[in-house]
This record gives C-alpha cells, structure tokens and sequence, in this order.
C-alpha cells in the first residue's frame, strides 16, 4: 500500500523546495545578468580626436592638445588661439576628417547614452568609489576626488549620463586605480560640460552642445561636443595611447559593484551587490535544492 497519499504534507514540502530553490536560482541569474560587463563605447574616427567641437574651438594660453583638433560643420575661420596653444595632431577645420568624426561621435554618444543597466547616482560624485558599470544623474557634480575602481580588469568600463550638465569644482580630480584605464571611461552630457579651474578629469567627454574648461584644467581623454563650442584655457588635453593596463598600479582594496543609490562623502558604495552577496545566492539555491531533493527521496521510500 502506498502511503504517500496520508502524507500530503510531505508533498507540499517538496513542491515549496523546489519552488524557493528554483526562485533563488532566477534571482542569481538576474543578478549576474545586471552585473555584466559593459563593452566599451567604440568612438570611431574620432577616437584621434583630442578635441573635437560643432561650431568653434576657441583657446587662451598655452594650451598643450596631444591629438587632433577639429571643428564640424563650423567654418575654415572657426579655430582661434594656436597659436600660443600646441597642437601635437592635425587641426581639422570643417572638411570631410571633423565632418566624419562627428558622425562616428554622434553614435558613440546615442550607445552611451542607451546602455542598460542603470545605477542612479546623487548629483555630488566626490568623496565616491565607483566600480564598472553605467551610472545615470540629472546633473553631475564633482568637489573633491572621485575614484573609479577596475578591480582589476583593464578593459572594465565606466559609463556616465547626465540628462543635463556635468559641472566639476576647481581642484577637483577622477582618480583611477587597480587597472583602470582613461580609454573606458566615458560622460555622455545631455547639455554641456564645464571643467573646472585647476582640475583633472578623466575619459572622454561627449556633450550635445559646449564643454569649457577653465584655466588650468587638464583632462586625460577627450572633450568632444557635437552641436556647441570647447573654450579651452591653458588647458592640457591628452588622448593616451589605449594600451591594456597602462594606468595607476593595482592596490588592496576593497569594494563592491553598485546596483542602487550610492551615498557620498565616506569614500564607499552603498545599495551595492558584492561578490559576497553571489556566493550568498548560490548556497541558497543549492540548499533549495537539496532539500528538495531529500524530501523527494523520502517520499519514493515510502511509497516503495
């Protein structure tokens, strides 16, 4: 006689099982699923690019561009300042060179501005670690430091959309540690972008209209604004060569990858998912599992 039928308790424990096993299983795929690397934002012809700008790239100063220089559509007469500013590259004043490079700017800037997931940051990025991913603000603000965290990959990517402006404060610095690399980072800015006096800022900079940098600002990238000017003074603009690993040594240090809301001013991510929180889900779906599987044995002995 089988005496599965006066145990349906046993029954429904094996069907709960495997439901909070197979649950826990989704939510870990889920989760891996957010936390994928991004692949980086391919710029195209731009990519020789220091500076690149729509309608005039005005300079005052020494300014020192390690790349090419370009304006498109703009005119022959829209680049004033070199001199006494250097251009290492070649100046491109509205010809077919800065007319394609804004076409291949304009699909960088629409993948950037496109890519998913998104954490959503405060406005104020100083005093923040930030790992690989996609971040997303109305406006962006930078006092202080912000530190971008590779954990050592050399290809992880940083991705920033402002649906408005990306202003930084004078003094202000992005630093870049455990492998991170200027040539990943990106700030696609919905209007436009001022650097501020002093500062040092890093990765490519994509503004639907302006970008100014104020005197002294160094950036370790590109600034390239699609519709509007790039006033530049004294400034040093420098593209690096995208070589693997080429960027700050790797430290000990301990960190997560966002997924929520992160707070500022204590240097450390929160609402984030560590790899702690993986292994977490992983024995929870593994437990799931085997309980199932030992009531599921426990009943066929039973109904033997």
């Amino acid at each position: 006689m089988k005496l599965s039928q006066y145990l349906p308790g046993a029954k429904r424990a094996s069907l709960g099982a495997a439901s909070v096993g197979t649950l826990v299983l989704l939510v870990a795929v889920a989760v891996s699923a957010q936390a994928a690397a991004q692949p980086s934002v391919e710029l195209g012809t731009a990519t020789s690019f220091s500076v690149l700008a729509g309608t005039t790239v005005t300079n005052t100063g020494s300014s020192v561009i390690s790349g090419d220089l370009g304006v498109s559509p703009g005119s022959e007469t829209a680049i004033t300042g070199f001199p006494p500013g250097l251009v290492h590259g070649t100046q491109h004043a509205a010809d077919t060179v800065a007319a394609q490079a804004q076409l291949d700017l304009t699909t960088a800037y629409l993948d950037a501005a496109g890519r998913i997931p998104v954490t959503t940051l405060p406005v104020e990025l100083g005093g923040t670690t930030l790992n690989p991913g996609v971040y997303a603000s109305g406006t962006f603000g930078l006092t202080g430091t912000l530190t971008l965290d590779a954990g050592g990959d050399p290809s992880a990517v940083f991705i920033f959309t402002a649906a408005s402006t990306l202003i930084t404060g004078s003094g202000s610095q992005v630093k870049l540690i455990n492998g991170a690399s200027s040539c990943n980072v990106f700030w696609q800015v919905t209007s436009s972008a001022t650097l501020g006096s002093g500062s040092t800022f890093v990765g490519t900079v994509m503004a639907l209209t302006s970008i100014g940098l104020d005197t002294g600002a160094t950036v370790d990238g590109r600034v390239l604004a699609r519709n509007g000017a790039v006033t530049l003074d004294t400034s040093t603009i420098t593209s690096s060569p995208c070589v693997v690993g080429a960027t700050v040594p790797a430290t000990p240090q301990v960190t997560a990858t966002p997924s929520g809301a992160v707070s500022t001013g204590d240097g450390s991510t929160s609402g984030a998912i560590s790899n702690l929180a993986y292994v977490v889900a992983g024995g929870l779906a593994l437990a799931g599992f085997g309980g199932a599987a030992v009531v599921a044995a426990r009943r066929r002995r039973l109904d033997a």
